[in-house]
């Protein structure tokens, strides 16, 4: 008996010991709308951040001397600011050490309170309302340049290069729809130039005959849309059948491959102009372009826009637990503020003290035979 009780306890010994080998379990949040109008880009950020993880569990990460195995929880917001909160609380209370997202300013923003009450990091990897990270919340980062950088180079775009003369502005009515029109309209009014009427609509219309027609009767050369891409193909045919020829200009939430697709043939070459927050020039263009090439072969899909942003949020957060030696976001929160020339296939990464990337860049963009073609990368 005695034996066999010392035959037992030997097992679970070695029980133990095998289990105790198995990689600790580090989980990451993401949330981007994976279903909507928008359900592309989400899909897009989401295959961004699996593609990151994959790569950190097949090289093998250790974190204070102790292999660990990252587990991806990917949530869908929908674009819906109260879908983002709920998500943001589900991730709190599964103990996610990070998170990734959300992808528009409209859920990042309220969602960004719950994280910060729980203390947990999040990086936004394509929200640009300037708000986002000037609430005082010392977990919020965000990877690309805000609406003031962007809106302002566009609208002084607008004037400068474009050379409009008459300019009317239309926005979704979201935080970032909103934000970035008016940035847009204050750059356009700074370079003096003439906005000859402002409208509004959702980001769930389909029908903007109204305030095109309105539009129309002033006779505006440039037409800037501040919205995603989901409504902006639908706007340019209808400003095609109405007779509207103006020059059509947005963000980043217009600036995707797909735009050319949801505006069919009504979008003529070089009649969009457009800017995605972020950009890489140079030697880091061959890091870019590997990327893309990479994530066309694992998902047999081409990068919408936002992806590179959320694979360099995943790893750069990875980074900062390994420089902590520490997954827990008190401890290793220190050091993802302090990350500082962080080499990501956008490009270079630093924090300011808001969260905020230093010196982003931004890419202008046109479309001609329907695929989009760079201008120039600007900061």
């Amino acid at each position: 008996m005695k034996i066999a009780l010392t035959l037992t306890a030997a097992l679970v010994s070695l029980m133990i010991a095998g289990c105790s080998k198995e990689p600790a379990v580090i989980k990451i949040g993401h949330v981007a709308p994976t279903s909507g109008a928008i359900a592309h880009l989400g899909k897009d950020n989401e295959n961004g951040a699996s593609l990151a993880i994959e790569e950190l569990n097949a090289k093998g990460v250790t974190i204070d001397g102790k292999k660990v195995k990252f587990q991806l929880v990917a949530e869908d917001d929908a674009a819906d600011p109260k879908q983002g909160t709920a998500a943001a609380q589900k991730l709190v209370d599964q103990k996610v050490n990070g998170v990734i997202g959300h992808l528009n300013s409209g859920t990042s923003i309220p969602a960004s309170k719950i994280y910060s009450d729980a203390g947990i990091p999040q990086i936004s990897p394509s929200a640009t309302n300037p708000k986002y990270t000037r609430q005082g919340f010392k977990t919020t980062f965000r990877v690309v340049a805000d609406d003031v950088h962007l809106g302002g180079t566009l609208g002084r775009y607008a004037v400068a290069e474009v050379k409009g003369m008459s300019i009317a502005v239309i926005d979704d009515r979201t935080a970032y729809g909103q934000g970035v029109a008016d940035e847009f309209e204050k750059a356009v009014k700074a370079a003096n130039g003439n906005i000859i009427g402002r409208e509004f609509t959702t980001d769930k219309s389909t029908d903007f005959t109204a305030i095109l027609t309105t539009l129309k009767g002033k006779k505006p050369d440039v037409v800037f849309f501040g919205g995603m891409d989901a409504v902006a193909g639908t706007m340019i045919k209808q400003m095609k059948s109405l007779g509207i020829s103006a020059k059509f200009m947005g963000g980043d939430g217009i600036c995707t491959s797909e735009l050319a697709k949801l505006a069919g043939d009504a979008m003529t070459d070089g009649q969009v102009v457009c800017a995605e927050a972020g950009g890489v020039e140079g030697a880091q263009k061959k890091g870019m372009d590997e990327f893309n090439e990479k994530f066309k072969k694992r998902f047999n899909a081409d990068v919408q826009v936002y992806a590179p942003y959320v694979y360099d949020a995943v790893n750069l957060m990875v980074d900062a637990m390994v420089r902590a030696n520490s997954s827990e976001p008190a401890k290793y929160l220190p050091q993802l503020a302090q990350t500082a020339s962080y080499k990501g296939v956008t490009g270079d990464i630093t924090f300011d003290e808001k969260g905020d990337v230093k010196n982003g860049a931004l890419t202008l963009y046109t479309y001609k035979g329907g695929k989009r073609d760079a201008i120039a990368v600007v900061r």
